[in-house]
């Protein structure tokens, strides 16, 4: 988004400093060249971004540093810079230790900390959070509260960098929002985007093996997620206590925590539509299917409980959610088989998917399942994710995946190499092209069987080499089922 000058009311440098850092020595947190008197407008990373007196902050990120566009910035109109190092520039300079975190910590400053006006809820896990962050919307707006998801559907990065983090606070809680549910991923944990927002809540939901090209090892990728959980960001956490990782972290936090598990609730029962279970003597239907969303049902349940939530605007918010795009989505045009599309791209993910079809599907049914995994991403998981369809399918294509600049074949062969028995090799499909793998699933089911296509989700493009092609499973799926029938 265009950074805009109109939005919110220009500071005096010298002012917006001292309000960031009131209570610290000149000099202690940061260091400045040149005058003071510049005047802030507006706060960018982004030297393509900058406008009239924008504050440019000068970031390194994987492939490129912010210090080497400084002088573009400049010549843009930008005031002053936000550096790590000072730079032999004659402009005004604020130096820093850090620059992403400093980042955060003066642009939730120039915007009024807009998340301290509004009900702010943060979810983290490796599986779920846009399902729980949607259900925990929409029992907000049951209560009456006109809410905001900030996401994996909104359409932009789950969580932006903290200068555009902080404008999109401020331009929500501007135009009357009351309530936001967050998505927090452990990349902005780690790269500090959200550094200068407060929570009513952080939530957590699981924790499997994921973005270790990232994290390197499980460890550090605990470690970040784990980092959310702490007093600077909020005082109140909750935590499924049926993850290992969840018990770990209610044992190590120091904030005040409230924990949820599949014991709180009876009678449980799951279609491929929906899901229904008894909590605290209230039956709850939720018109979600997979058993794995039973769990994250009761996490926006809780977390609204905690949060003061009448139980009967919870259990009404939840009946009244809608399809939650690419997550365990149901897609009925008249075939005589299922046709489920989900956002599954990790092995714990796609295990929860196929044990909760299989707990479905018409007895004798079969499952058919059309999936890939991602270019230039974790490695390590495609044999994982390879063996596990070998486990619980019936029928497996493997098919492309957001290839990038890899080769879609090269990463097909390393997806087979995870299957145990080299003669079940032979009976997997390649299918490169998606939409031919999902028309071979089509052509191959059969009354009362299962297609699963997995990966993509509510994606809307496939990446090949440098091209980004429109692509969304559920509308190829409609389409080719159309054609079928």
């Amino acid at each position: 988004m265009k950074a805009t000058t109109d939005t919110v009311a220009p500071a005096a440098l010298s002012k917006l400093l001292e309000t960031t850092y009131a209570g610290h020595l000149p000099g202690v947190m940061y260091a400045t060249v040149g005058s003071l008197d510049a005047v802030v407008r507006d706060i960018t990373h982004d030297s393509s971004q900058v406008s009239g007196d924008s504050l440019f902050c000068c970031v390194v990120g994987d492939h490129t540093d912010g210090h080497e566009f400084a002088q573009a910035a400049l010549d843009a109109g930008a005031s002053a810079l936000l550096v790590e190092r000072e730079l032999p520039l004659k402009c005004t300079q604020i130096v820093v230790a850090d620059s992403r975190r400093a980042m955060g910590e003066i642009s939730s400053a120039f915007y009024g900390h807009p998340s301290q006006k509004m009900r702010v809820v943060g979810i983290t896990g490796t599986n779920g959070k846009t399902t729980t962050s949607h259900l925990l919307g929409a029992i907000f707006r049951q209560q009456g509260l006109k809410t905001e998801v900030f996401g994996t559907l909104s359409g932009v990065r789950t969580t932006p960098e903290s200068c555009d983090l902080q404008r999109s606070l401020w331009q929500a809680a501007n135009a009357g929002v009351e309530a936001v549910v967050m998505e927090v991923t452990s990349h902005a944990l780690v790269l500090q985007r959200i550094i200068g927002t407060s929570f009513n809540a952080v939530v957590f939901l699981n924790l499997s093996p994921e973005h270790l090209d990232f994290h390197k090892t499980l460890e550090q990728y605990f470690a970040a997620k784990a980092s959310l959980f702490d007093k600077k960001y909020s005082s109140l956490a909750i935590i499924n206590r049926d993850d290992v990782h969840g018990q770990l972290l209610l044992d190590t936090t120091e904030i005040n925590t409230v924990s949820f598990g599949l014991d709180d609730v009876k009678n449980i029962d799951v279609t491929a539509m929906s899901h229904s279970y008894v909590w605290r003597k209230k039956t709850v239907h939720v018109p979600v299917g997979g058993k794995f969303n039973v769990s994250n049902s009761l996490a926006a349940a809780t977390v609204a409980a905690s949060l003061g939530v009448d139980i009967i605007d919870i259990i009404s918010g939840l009946a009244a959610t809608g399809t939650v795009a690419g997550r365990f989505q149901s897609i009925s045009n008249g075939a005589p088989f299922d046709v489920i599309v989900d956002y599954a791209h990790t092995p714990d993910a796609l295990q929860r998917l196929l044990d909760t079809t299989r707990e479905i599907i018409t007895p004798g049914g079969k499952i058919i399942l059309v999936f890939g995994c991602g270019g230039n991403r974790d490695k390590a998981k495609r044999p994982l994710m390879g063996a596990i369809a070998e486990a619980h399918a019936d029928c497996v294509i493997v098919t492309s995946d957001n290839p990038r600049s890899e080769e879609p074949m090269d990463i097909a062969h390393e997806i087979i190499s995870g299957i145990k028995h080299v003669e079940h090799r032979s009976a997997v499909i390649v299918e490169l092209d998606r939409r031919s793998a999902i028309e071979l699933a089509f052509m191959t089911a059969r009354k009362g069987d299962v297609v699963i296509i997995a990966g993509k989700g509510h994606e809307t493009t496939q990446t090949i080499g440098n091209q980004v092609l429109p692509f969304n499973d559920a509308q190829v799926a409609n389409e080719l089922i159309g054609a079928i029938s």
